[in-house]
């Protein structure tokens, strides 16, 4: 006993660690397409050589590569005049936009979910129509010898099991047409609200980066230059030697520099999101797209699956022989009429 549970228990980690292979498979697909389309990224010299080199030190390649290469906001040419391609409410623009996308993520993750158990009852549909299809064949083909006492008709058993039979097939392209219905949402819908949420979620996480990287330095930089132009008003009435006072100006002309560089980075990251955000308007006509795929999905699921039934019915004709050949069910006996004396 223990050693089949131990072969169980190896088959269900196979069939998860393929499945986990898979979904990592699709995310690494999505991820890599996002990539590729994005405008700036897919001009990039390192994601040319990620895609195109076939060696096996990649790493080390993209490692030489990077080696002196700075930030974007280093290498973009429109980084010190981010500001003025942004609009005068930007901030007021940001936090709107933040919030559209966040609803919109929210509700994009419950359509994802939905559609993600509506494709899997449609492949689980598909077993349980293919096991009732076998049930009925093993009916039909059962060769256990009918007693004389158990039936007032011997060919009624016979009959019913030629018929039960011959159904497995139907029910065996039932299941067939319900996995392929099951796997066409899978990759048609499932996938592409997949490849729109991952956009969506790395919006908002550019969003919490902005936050609490970029801005959050700039406030602390600004902070910090509040404190040093308090200790100079300080050292002034105390009248501290000359020296300190010059270190300290001298401080707050690094950190003024500090601030007008932060500030630069400040505007540049808006800019980033600004044009995020485009891209995030640009995509959501997909909409649209995976809403067509979802019905017309359905639409031809259900047209090929009742044309299935539809084929199928004529064969349930011999199962109804009438009155004069096979027996109708008897009703339920009147109440007492059991073990009557």
């Amino acid at each position: 006993m223990s050693c089949g549970n131990k072969h169980m228990n190896i088959y269900a980690g196979y069939f998860t660690d393929r499945e986990f292979i898979e979904s990592r498979r699709r995310a690494l697909k999505r991820f890599i397409n996002l990539v590729a389309r994005h405008p700036p990224f897919s001009e990039d010299v390192l994601l040319k050589l990620f895609l195109s080199f076939s060696g096996s030190d990649v790493q080390n390649k993209l490692r030489e590569l990077v080696q002196g290469m700075g930030d974007e906001f280093l290498t973009c040419r429109l980084a010190t005049q981010a500001k003025d391609f942004l609009p005068a409410d930007i901030q007021a623009q940001f936090a709107a936009s933040r919030e559209l996308i966040r609803n919109i993520y929210n509700s994009f993750y419950k359509l994802r979910d939905r559609a993600e158990r509506i494709a899997s009852r449609a492949i689980d549909n598909a077993s349980d129509l293919l096991i009732f299809g076998k049930e009925l064949s093993a009916l039909g083909s059962d060769t256990t010898p009918l007693p004389s006492w158990a039936a007032l008709n011997n060919n009624t058993w016979g009959t019913l099991k030629q018929a039960l039979k011959g159904l497995s097939v139907e029910f065996a392209l039932l299941a067939d047409k319900a996995v392929q219905q099951g796997k066409q949402e899978e990759n048609d819908v499932v996938e592409k609200l997949n490849l729109f949420l991952d956009l969506l979620q790395s919006y908002k996480d550019l969003c919490e980066r902005h936050e609490k990287g970029v801005l959050h330095k700039h406030q602390r930089a600004l902070h910090k230059y509040s404190m040093m132009k308090k200790q100079m008003m300080s050292a002034t009435v105390q009248n501290k030697e000359p020296e300190s006072v010059e270190q300290l100006e001298s401080r707050i002309v690094e950190q003024e520099n500090a601030i007008l560089t932060m500030e630069l980075r400040n505007y540049f990251s808006l800019y980033c999101l600004h044009q995020e955000t485009q891209l995030i308007h640009i995509y959501l006509p997909l909409t649209s797209h995976i809403l067509g795929a979802f019905v017309n999905s359905q639409i031809q699921g259900h047209k090929e699956m009742s044309k299935v039934w539809n084929e199928l019915k004529p064969k349930l004709s011999c199962l109804f022989v009438g009155s004069s050949n096979m027996p109708t069910p008897p009703l339920s006996p009147p109440d007492g009429n059991f073990f009557s004396n």
